[in-house]
């Protein structure tokens, strides 16, 4: 078992939640219209101005190449030290990505003053709580900016990718779980995060101390890219199968049900220490939930 029952379970809530909350306000900022017989789904601009004009490998080339790039570039600076680096670059993803979710219930000055707090908060002065809660807001502002740039099969195509070069940095170049282990250490982790805490009785006075050993945690890709390839889905199933939005949004929770059981079984059969690739997991996940929204 990875962790204590009670970690995981509240990892895996943790996680299940973040799907939820990221998918309900992709529900909320779409506006479903019928032009010229065909179904349209339109979303607002973000407060921080308008989506790039791409879509589909347009999208998945832009994204894996950002991504390739945001890692070579925090690798760079953990070489030479420069942690007031990491932690702008940080603070910045964090300050924009929130300001888009916020973008969508309040006016732009708001969004951008809460989101400025919340990053300081969680990038200088970080608890579990303001953390975990900034990381959610973080992947609904990445769907609500990427969303509408896929179509289904390069999104599937991403997952695919994304999952072999996941197997590829923990087992074969390793440097994902020194990345994983740098950020913990120096608490700027970008991903959910629980901490560990275990209770020492001294010898000699028999009083207890609670000593926190380490953290619970799970990548920001192991749960952005599920919510994006939920999202895509439920916009299919509105634009290709003329549904209704809402039994869109009711049928694309299987998703996430099944990716959350998946992440609950992979944790239950992890061992301790061990740092493994989520991504092909979760991308099984995904299809299988997939298909399962197909047949029902």
């Amino acid at each position: 078992m990875k962790y204590d029952i009670k970690v995981i379970s509240l990892l895996v809530s943790i996680f299940f939640i973040s799907q939820i909350v990221g998918l309900s306000i992709l529900y909320k900022d779409m506006t479903v219209r019928i032009v010229e017989g065909k179904t349209e789904i339109v979303h607002s601009e973000t407060v921080i101005g308008p989506r790039p004009e791409f879509y589909g490998i347009q999208t998945f080339i832009w994204v894996f190449s950002a991504i390739l790039i945001t890692t070579g570039l925090l690798l760079l600076l953990m070489k030479f030290g420069k942690i007031d680096w990491i932690k702008l670059l940080i603070f910045t993803a964090c300050f924009i990505t929130i300001s888009v979710t916020l973008g969508v219930f309040i006016v732009s000055y708001l969004a951008f003053l809460i989101a400025f707090i919340l990053a300081v908060i969680k990038v200088y002065k970080p608890n579990m709580f303001t953390h975990n809660l900034s990381e959610m807001l973080i992947y609904s502002g990445l769907a609500l900016i990427l969303v509408p740039l896929f179509d289904l099969t390069w999104m599937i195509a991403l997952l695919l990718f994304i999952s072999v070069y996941d197997i590829y940095a923990v087992f074969k170049s390793k440097h994902m779980v020194k990345m994983a282990v740098f950020q913990a250490k120096s608490k700027m982790f970008t991903g959910l995060l629980i901490p560990l805490k275990r209770v020492r009785k001294s010898i000699k006075t028999g009083k207890k101390k609670t000593e926190v050993l380490t953290e619970a945690i799970m990548g920001s890709g192991d749960v952005a890219f599920p919510l994006m390839f939920s999202g895509v889905v439920m916009e299919r199933m509105i634009r290709i199968g003329g549904i209704s939005k809402e039994l869109a949004f009711a049928k694309t929770l299987i998703i996430p049900v099944i990716v959350s059981i998946v992440l609950l079984i992979l944790l239950m059969k992890g061992r301790r220490g061990k740092f493994y690739p989520g991504m092909p997991f979760i991308t099984a996940g995904c299809l299988l939930g997939y298909l399962m929204v197909l047949i029902i």
